[in-house]
């Protein structure tokens, strides 16, 4: 993997501003990783996707996260200042390997979700439908002493081990931050996506970028190509020198 070049990070948002997250990450992956194929990009982890989008995150905008959110108790906005490092997990990196999990007298063998599975059960509809679309790929086989089981027979907290047996071979998918209201002292946990942090990040990012081409090409009538070559610092040193 390696880091992006500002050309090659506007193309990407181009891209994936009308795609649903799960593609978005996609192309951020596929163009960081040319030495993989798009089908063994697809078909890591979630969790192995998204500590790769941690490390491009901070190859991209360094390693300080901050984050804006609300207390759900007495609506405080709470500012979160953190370090990548601080959420990044042991994940693991193996494709298409398979677990296996025993519940009273069931035995299920299932694997980790992957960007295939996203985009697979995206088509189910509403969430809860997505998310029992999710589980149904990852489950492979299921048996309840020696005979075998379909999946939609499977009881309640079958499911809801394999569910949990998933969160914690792949905890980078499930990234959550446990917070304290410094107004009202309420305590909750919150779910942190980097993938939807990210691309707010390069949504804003782009609209500057394509701004400040806007004004160095019609100040100098630079190329777009010349003036996104140029590091930041050559960028703003022109930019300063007619008046922004």
């Amino acid at each position: 993997m390696r880091a992006l070049s500002t050309s090659e990070l506007l193309r990407v948002w181009e891209r994936g501003r009308s795609e649903p997250p799960y593609s978005r990450a996609f192309f951020l992956l596929s163009a960081a990783c040319p030495e993989q194929s798009p089908d063994e990009l697809a078909k890591i982890s979630i969790g192995g996707r998204d500590a790769r989008l941690l490390t491009l995150r901070e190859w991209t905008f360094g390693p300080r996260l901050t984050c804006v959110t609300a207390c759900p108790s007495c609506g405080e906005r709470l500012e979160i200042n953190m370090n990548v490092a601080d959420i990044r997990t042991e994940v693991p990196e193996s494709k298409n390997a398979d677990f296996h999990l025993e519940l009273d007298e069931y035995r299920v063998d299932f694997r980790l979700p992957c960007t295939v599975d996203l985009s697979e059960a995206s088509i189910s509809g509403d969430r809860e439908n997505m998310r029992t679309a999710l589980i149904r790929r990852c489950i492979l086989k299921a048996r309840r002493d020696d005979e075998e089981v379909a999946t939609d027979r499977l009881p309640a907290p079958v499911i809801e081990a394999v569910v949990a047996g998933i969160a914690e071979l792949d905890p980078q998918a499930d990234t959550h931050l446990a917070l304290t209201c410094p107004g009202c002292s309420h305590r909750w946990h919150t779910l942190f996506d980097i993938v939807s942090f990210y691309w707010s990040e390069i949504q804003a990012w782009a609209l500057r970028i394509l701004r400040e081409v806007h004004i160095l090409a019609s100040a100098y009538g630079w190329r777009e190509a010349d003036i996104l070559d140029m590091n930041s610092l050559r960028r703003q040193s022109y930019l300063s020198m007619v008046g922004i």
